[in-house]
């Protein structure tokens, strides 16, 4: 083999190293790039998870559920009370999705509840108010299916979040079997999991009582 071949069998080899490494370099480039929006997907699904609920309905009820479970030794007494709690809870973060906040030319934030015909104001009186306030057209914030779709996720997701909660665990199952606290331990996350794809695939603009305002 002459020594012209041999050169030019070396630039080939150095060519196809370079273009392998090319090549490397440019997918590990790509890998954060994709790997930002996964996680920027990610976050943006557990914002709208935790955006689920009024501001401070978890946290009371991780005091109250403490207090009527009696730090989870119930007996048939405890065992309604906390039965009812939950339905006053799930019923509370159920109905929240259907109200939604407005701005009057003056600033000021009314609270309503949507209705099919729109948006219906319980804290302003015409009469009170001065003539001065203007208000946004309320018939754009009527009932759509969005809103059913939000208050049953939002009722699932709470549920989710009753299973996880130890002392709601040991009331009504204080010695579960094996298959029942697989069970107890996957479902939650399940539920969480789905409903925050779905809060990504139907997203919403209402601000109800007890949600962040949104400049």
């Amino acid at each position: 083999m002459s020594v012209r071949q041999r050169r030019s069998d070396k630039q080939s080899a150095e060519a196809e190293n370079n273009s392998v490494n090319g090549a490397d370099a440019a997918l590990a480039a790509a890998l954060p790039s994709l790997s930002r929006r996964a996680l920027s997907g990610t976050l943006k699904g557990a914002a709208n998870l935790a955006n689920m609920f009024p501001s401070g309905t978890l946290l009371v009820f991780q005091i109250l559920i403490k207090v009527f479970t009696n730090y989870g030794v119930c007996n048939s007494v405890t065992r309604l009370t906390t039965l009812v709690l939950l339905f006053l809870f799930a019923l509370y973060c159920f109905l929240a999705c259907f109200t939604d906040t407005v701005k009057a030319s003056d600033g000021k934030i009314y609270h309503g509840i949507a209705t099919f015909k729109g948006l219906w104001l319980f804290d302003y009186s015409p009469v009170v108010d001065t003539s001065k306030t203007t208000l946004p057209d309320l018939t754009k914030y009527k009932l759509s299916m969005i809103d059913f779709v939000h208050a049953f996720l939002s009722l699932h997701v709470f549920f989710a979040v009753a299973l996880r909660n130890d002392n709601v665990l040991t009331c009504y199952y204080p010695k579960p079997g094996h298959e029942t606290k697989e069970v107890l331990d996957i479902v939650p996350f399940g539920i969480g999991f789905i409903c925050s794809l779905l809060f990504l695939v139907f997203p919403t603009t209402r601000r109800g009582i007890g949600y962040p305002l949104t400049p």
